[in-house]
C-alpha cells in the first residue's frame, strides 16, 4: 500500500512539474517581438538595408523563445496558444511580397535581365510551407532565405544590384497595400459582434498585426533606400506619416476584446483597423504621387 502511495505521488508530482513547464513555455512564447532598429554602416550601398530588413525580420522570428512556432506538433504551447504563431505568419506574408518584389523587380534594370541566383532563392525559400515541420521543415528552408538574402547583400555594387527607382516603390507598395485591405477586411469582421467565431478574433487580430509589423520596418527601410526617388517626388512627408500610423498599430492588449462601442471592453479588432488602414490610404496615395511624372 505504501508503496502504491509513494507511486501515486511520484506520478503527480511529474505531472504537476510538466503542467508547469508547459505554463511557463506558453508564457515566455505569448509575447510579440519589439519593433528593432536595424542599422547598416553608412557607406553601405543603396539597397542594403532593405534586404537586411527582409532577412532580420525573419530571423527574428526563427530566433525568439521557442522559434517559429506555426508548425509546432499538437497540444504544444506554440500550437494550444496560437497569438505568436499567428503573428509570425502576418510577418511571413509582408516578406514574401518583399522578397518577390526584389527578386523580380529591385535586383533587375530590364524585365528582360537574369534573375539574380541568390534573390531568387530567397524568395523560393521563404514560398515554402510555414505548416511543414519536416522534410523541409519550415525553419530549415526559412533559414536558407536568410542566408541568401545575407549573400545577396554582400554582392550589392559588384554581382547584385538594386534600383530604386519610382516604378520599382510602386511595385513594392502595390502588394503591402492589398495585403493591408485583405486583414482590414477580416478585422471588420471580427470587429462585428456575433461575425466572427469567438476562438478567431485574436488570431485574426495577431495576424494582421504581424502584417503591419513587416510593412513598418519595411515602410522605415524605404525612407533610406529610396530617398531621393522621395525628395524628387515632394512625398517624405506622407511616408513619415505613414510610419506612425504602422507605429501605432503595434499596441499589446492583455486580451484581446471585443467589446461594444458604449461598452467598458475595448473593440482591438477596430482599434487596430483603424491604423493599418490609415497607413494603407496613405500608402494608396503615395502609390499615386510616385506614377506622376
Amino acid at each position: 500500500m505504501n508503496e502504491l502511495r509513494k507511486y501515486r505521488r511520484l506520478i503527480g508530482g511529474m505531472a504537476v512539474l510538466l503542467i508547469l513547464a508547459w505554463s511557463v513555455t506558453a508564457f515566455l512564447q505569448s509575447g510579440t517581438p519589439d519593433v528593432p532598429a536595424i542599422p547598416i554602416r553608412e557607406d553601405a550601398p543603396v539597397g542594403t538595408l532593405t534586404v537586411e530588413t527582409v532577412a532580420r525580420s525573419m530571423e527574428i522570428q526563427l530566433e525568439g523563445f521557442g522559434g517559429w512556432l506555426p508548425n509546432d506538433l499538437w497540444l504544444s504551447p506554440g500550437w494550444f496558444l496560437d497569438n505568436l504563431p499567428n503573428f509570425q505568419l502576418g510577418v511571413l506574408q509582408s516578406m514574401r511580397h518583399a522578397s518577390r518584389v526584389l527578386r523580380d523587380n529591385l535586383s533587375r534594370q530590364r524585365t528582360s535581365d537574369a534573375v539574380h541566383r541568390e534573390a531568387d532563392l530567397a524568395y523560393s525559400a521563404l514560398a515554402n510551407d510555414p505548416h511543414r515541420w519536416a522534410f523541409p521543415s519550415a525553419e530549415g528552408a526559412f533559414g536558407r532565405g536568410i542566408d541568401a538574402l545575407r549573400r545577396f547583400k554582400k554582392e550589392l555594387g559588384a554581382t547584385a544590384h538594386f534600383y530604386p527607382r519610382a516604378d520599382n516603390l510602386v511595385q513594392l507598395l502595390e502588394p503591402l497595400v492589398s495585403e493591408l485591405g485583405a486583414v482590414n477586411t477580416t478585422l471588420l469582421e471580427s470587429s462585428r459582434r456575433g461575425k466572427t467565431p469567438w476562438l478567431a478574433i485574436d488570431d485574426n487580430f495577431y495576424y494582421a498585426q504581424g502584417v503591419g509589423w513587416g510593412v513598418l520596418l519595411l515602410m522605415q527601410a524605404v525612407k533610406t533606400d529610396f530617398a531621393r526617388v522621395l525628395e524628387d517626388k515632394n512625398a517624405q512627408e506622407i511616408l513619415d506619416l505613414i510610419i506612425v500610423s504602422l507605429e501605432e498599430s503595434q499596441f499589446d492588449p492583455l486580451i484581446v476584446t471585443n467589446g461594444s462601442k458604449g461598452g467598458i471592453l475595448a473593440n482591438h479588432s477596430s482599434n487596430l483597423k483603424a491604423y493599418l488602414d490609415d497607413a494603407r490610404q496613405k500608402m494608396g496615395s503615395l502609390i499615386t504621387i510616385l506614377k506622376q511624372g
